[in-house]
């Protein structure tokens, strides 16, 4: 990736060269440390990790390097699709404490790594469980992907949050503990450069001092599906806030969600690893 600026409605690129290493992500890591900090105090945190050193390998590890690690920058192959694209869960979101495989299955194939940190601590909605497994969403290509984790290299928390985005509507509805607690007009992607459909979530927060129209960008786990690479980045789909009102409420960007200022503010206080529910209402 290179270090060009990113044109308007891409997650903007942060550094030369990303891979599917932690190398790739660390500038993001630092440079939405402050940001991280402050969305992870609206979980509610429980026990279910495993009380190993998270710097060991995890029990039935895969040597590193055998398979690729789940990133925004990444593609997995043999991941299965999401079996319910516009379902809630009950909140529950896990950040792996070491770095983990991801099975096609429970006590399935290994098909991806699962790093610790993306874009700040790394934190995955769960869709379902099974005895000693979660599966989650994931944060790389092909969109809507999710993969199985072992429930020992996991802490688990709860988020009280979803976002909802309505294409049609080009609404953006924060929903807390059930109810709309706020909603903005927002823009939204164009015919030739659409926002896709389906559950995603909230991958990360981070600052870019190169930008200019948004003070914070929030990359969702969802890549646009017509623009295989944008503005320096994989074509990752972002919420950023934009200066021009007249954006909001019509179908403007290059696929990412348009948001003011004071919708921004609130939404980059959401707790990584929340729900990001994209439809066509």
């Amino acid at each position: 990736m290179s270090q060009q600026t990113a044109p308007p409605d891409a997650a903007p690129s942060r550094g030369a060269g990303p891979g599917p290493s932690r190398r790739g992500i660390l500038f993001g890591a630092i440079a939405g440390v402050v940001i991280a900090a402050g969305v992870v105090l609206g979980f509610t945190f429980f026990g279910g990790g495993s009380s190993t050193d998270p710097s060991s390998v995890a029990e039935g590890g895969v040597p590193p390097g055998e398979v690729p690690v789940s990133s925004t920058y990444t593609e997995v192959t043999g991941a299965p699709a999401d079996p319910d694209p516009t379902g809630t869960t009950e909140g529950l979101v896990v950040h792996p404490i070491r770095e983990t495989p991801v099975r096609d299955a429970p006590d399935g194939r290994p098909i991806a790594r699962m790093e610790t940190t993306q874009f700040g601590d790394t934190w995955l909605p769960v869709i379902a469980e099974q005895p000693g497994w979660v599966q989650v969403l994931l944060p790389s290509k092909p969109s809507n992907s999710t993969g199985w984790i072992r429930a020992d290299d996991v802490e688990r928390a709860i988020t009280p949050y979803v976002i909802r985005v309505h294409l049609g509507a080009k609404k953006l509805q924060l929903v807390q503990d059930g109810e709309v607690a706020d909603e903005w007009s927002v823009g939204i992607g164009t015919p030739e450069t659409p926002t896709p459909t389906g559950r995603t979530f909230l991958l990360g927060a981070f600052t870019n001092p190169n930008e200019t129209y948004s003070d914070v960008f929030l990359p969702l786990g969802v890549h646009s599906p017509t623009l295989d690479s944008f503005g320096g980045g994989p074509g990752t789909v972002a919420i950023h806030a934009w200066p021009d009102a007249s954006s909001f409420g019509n179908a403007v960007s290059n696929g990412c969600i348009r948001v003011p200022n004071d919708a921004l503010q609130k939404l980059a206080k959401v707790p990584l690893g929340t729900l990001v529910i994209i439809d066509q209402e």
